[in-house]
């Protein structure tokens, strides 16, 4: 007659490393929470007692006892008084996951405009930022902040807005953002919320601008740029109830906005009541030329002002900031709380601290040197590998536009730089119509100086592979 009580259970294959960083109770639910996933242990199995698992394993039953207990309150394993331990009978085996993937684009030769230098960031310094922004912050800095942002960033940008960009910030009308493109579409949101159905643009003019106005269910107008920036007559003659510019460095023009044409628009704004929408996207950059100051400084109460530190630092620290008119202050404030509660605070913090020891204007002061020997180095790799492309973007900066030879398609331009590893944009990314000349955006922030001559090189090779 047999004694049997039923199947005996496996033998785990568990390996305990006694000398090892996680715990002995972390490495036994980290080997059975993997062998259940992976379905060598079937939902239904039973699972040796917490005795004799120590007894194998030998080590303390209560280690056994706290694996078992965790990895029944995550569902994995079924734990009754008086019943054998098994696999819960709900788990499944899990499929083989495929690696996370970026939705980003990477070239080993990386010329799209918007990149800044991004080995020149300034690591140490602002290691040293946010070791004081942690070493500094109360308790209470923890809890959930200010959804207009911390009151020392807004009250450090307020005085380093006025004194380098002629701002005149009010820190309460400042709120914080995750960068520029927050900062518009909570703007773009708000504006249709007050019945504005439209908002000119320039044409040719950033493509997120567009694209951020579209998603906000506004529709763009397009108003034709020139040499002095917008062509604020044309502005003028449409319905738009805002405009979004950038009147120090146009993008992509690299146009800035002459005396008499901002004199316009502010007067436009003031007798139509209507709103100004300054993306300064690098006002603190230029390097050929004394800097032009902010608009807002002129006209506040008509003029909202964008800025982020993605050129000015890194596109990865998701740090903005608006400077908005008192009437618009209030709802964005409460479209920034109800989007996410708030930026990063220590963030924050460490960009405050950044500021007020200087080094952003060291930072700055540096890379207007560095972008003023890489764009010359680019236009000297050009007039040797590309004497037949026309340049045609005004100003400084840290790209440049292109307009190509006859016979070249800017897509196919790409297309071929691509294959060789070498980033670029189009023209047409950032304008309506879909006629005329032929140019690409290229940047050279991102590039060190000796690797322009050879990017420009292949992109010469491109040139002459699609050239019909």
């Amino acid at each position: 007659m047999s004694n049997s009580t039923g199947p005996v259970a496996p033998r785990l294959l568990i390996e305990i490393d006694r000398g090892g960083e996680l715990t002995l109770h972390e490495q036994i639910e980290g080997s059975l929470r993997a062998q259940i996933q992976a379905g060598l242990l079937a939902a239904g199995t039973r699972l040796p007692s917490t005795r004799g698992l120590a007894a194998e394993l030998r080590i303390s039953r209560g280690v056994v006892t706290e694996a078992y207990g965790q990895l029944a309150a995550e569902g994995y394993l079924s734990i009754s008084r008086g019943a054998p331990v098994r696999v819960a009978a709900t788990v499944r085996r899990q499929s083989p996951r495929p690696p996370a993937r970026s939705l980003t684009d990477t070239f080993r030769y990386d010329m799209r405009p918007s990149l800044p230098d991004l080995a020149a960031f300034p690591a140490h310094q602002w290691l040293r930022s946010v070791r004081a922004a942690l070493t500094l912050a109360r308790i209470d800095d923890l809890a959930y902040p200010d959804p207009r942002g911390r009151p020392e960033l807004r009250e450090a940008l307020a005085d380093y807005l006025g004194r380098v960009r002629g701002a005149a910030a009010e820190p309460e009308h400042t709120v914080i953002t995750t960068g520029f493109m927050q900062a518009f579409s909570l703007l773009c949101r708000a504006l249709a919320s007050h019945g504005i159905t439209s908002v000119a643009i320039e044409d040719p003019g950033a493509h997120v601008h567009r694209l951020i106005i579209e998603r906000s269910g506004l529709t763009p107008v397009p108003i034709p740029v020139d040499e002095e920036g917008i062509v604020v007559s044309v502005l003028a003659d449409c319905d738009a109830a805002a405009v979004v510019l950038s009147p120090a460095h146009q993008f992509p023009t690299g146009a800035v906005l002459s005396p008499r044409r901002r004199a316009q628009l502010i007067q436009w704004a003031e007798s139509e009541e209507c709103l100004i929408i300054e993306d300064d996207w690098d006002g603190e950059l230029r390097h050929d030329a004394a800097a032009v100051g902010a608009l807002q400084g002129l006209a506040p109460e008509r003029v909202l002002y964008i800025g982020s530190a993605s050129l000015r630092l890194a596109p990865a620290l998701r740090i903005g900031w608006m400077l908005a008119p008192s009437s618009l202050a209030w709802p964005l404030s409460e479209s920034k709380a109800i989007e996410d509660g708030g930026a990063e605070v220590i963030g924050q913090l460490a960009l405050t601290d950044f500021i007020r020891r200087g080094e952003l204007d060291r930072h700055l002061r540096r890379m207007r040197l560095a972008y003023s020997r890489k764009r010359r180095r680019l236009r000297g790799a050009l007039a040797r590998h590309m004497p037949s492309a026309r340049l045609i973007s005004a100003g400084s900066g840290i790209f440049e536009l292109l307009q190509l030879p006859a016979g070249v398609q800017e897509t196919d331009l790409i297309a071929a730089a691509a294959s060789r590893g070498l980033g670029c944009e189009g023209l047409q990314l950032h304008r309506f119509a879909t006629d005329g000349p032929q140019c690409v955006l290229i940047g050279c922030g991102a590039l060190p100086e000796p690797a322009i001559d050879h990017a420009i090189r292949l992109l010469s090779e491109a040139s002459r592979q699609v050239t019909r």
